[in-house]
């Protein structure tokens, strides 16, 4: 089975390379070249990448994938977002609770979805709480430490 980095260069290389328009050809492609993957983890390898559509009145939408600059940019917006929010967070099982200020609930479960923290597999918001539900044998701690790494001014509420 070839690895996460090996199938996201893959995915980067037929995107940048063809004018790709769904998943079911990119899934095709990525079969091709050995890839055993399926629909739901080719979405979240493009969320991951940051891969986005873009229209083209000829041709339709197709994938792109955003240049460093832009990914420095949402991050930075990302992580605003959260600094702006952030109250703190519990664990119970495999799931997390953070409290954030009234009315920022989505935009923060927004960034966490983004920042491609390790064990999560999305967010709930509400007005004031955000539930993160993470992958079984996700680590809280390892969660709050990648968290504190990327988002330091919210290490005290960690």
């Amino acid at each position: 089975m070839k690895d996460r980095a090996a199938r996201h260069r893959a995915i980067s290389r037929q995107i940048r390379n063809s004018r790709v328009s769904s998943q079911e050809d990119l899934l095709a492609h990525l079969h091709k070249e050995g890839f055993d993957v399926t629909q739901a983890t080719l979405s979240r390898d493009l969320k991951s990448l940051r891969v986005g559509k873009i229209y083209d009145d000829v041709s339709g939408y197709y994938y792109a994938i955003p240049g460093e600059e832009q990914i420095k940019e949402s991050m930075k917006q990302y992580t605003q977002d959260i600094i702006r929010g952030w109250l703190s967070i519990q664990f119970s099982g495999n799931l997390g609770v953070v409290k954030t200020l009234a009315g920022h609930a989505d935009s923060v479960a927004l960034a966490l979805d983004n920042l491609d923290l390790p064990g999560v597999l999305g967010t709930v918001a509400g007005d004031d709480t955000v539930i993160l539900v993470l992958e079984e044998k996700a680590s809280g701690e390892k969660l709050v430490e990648e968290l504190g790494n990327k988002v330091p001014e919210i290490g005290e509420t960690l």
